[in-house]
């Protein structure tokens, strides 16, 4: 499975910021506000990636070699669980940006101004969710084997093939 790429994630980012824009104001233009977002919605966010960066440090513990042992399926469940924070922190970010864009020209309103606040805090929260899983990724990737026991520990040259890996059972 390949890391998830920056640039990916900020793609995602515009791209839900500008739909959620179009939403947003054509759902005001109709005379529906969307509520205020909750402050829970914050601590979620970030309890959500406390959680995702504490299942990451058992992996890395566990390649750094401070832990015994680790069960491979945790460790996979692990990376998918960060590339899910990554993308969903990502589309999160771009929601609550598209909020914070929609009332831009209002915020000598003082509710408006709330709302843009609260707003902007989630999109935070939500970018260190996408943040935590890039690094719980990077934190999943088992570094490269660059020794070769059949060629007397001595690494093999790029490109050279493995006898075993073309070998039929």
């Amino acid at each position: 499975m390949q890391r998830t790429k920056v640039t990916t994630l900020l793609l995602v980012t515009v791209a839900t910021t500008l739909i959620g824009w179009f939403v947003v104001v054509g759902l005001e233009r109709r005379g529906t506000y969307l509520p205020h977002v909750p402050w829970i919605v914050d601590v979620a966010l970030v309890a959500l990636a406390a959680g995702v960066f504490w299942a990451g440090w058992a992996v890395r513990s566990y390649l750094k070699g401070r832990r015994p042992s680790l069960d491979p399926l945790r460790a996979a469940r692990t990376l998918v669980l960060a590339k899910a924070a990554a993308l969903t922190g990502s589309l999160l970010a771009g929601w609550y940006l598209a909020q914070v864009v929609a009332v831009l020209g209002d915020l000598a309103i003082e509710a408006r101004r709330d709302r843009a606040i609260a707003a902007g805090v989630a999109a935070l929260c939500a970018v260190v969710l996408a943040v935590v899983g890039l690094v719980v990724e990077k934190f999943c990737q088992v570094p490269p084997d660059d020794t070769d026991p059949a060629n007397g520990g001595r690494s093999r040259a790029d490109g050279e093939a493995d006898p075993e890996a073309g070998a039929t059972a």
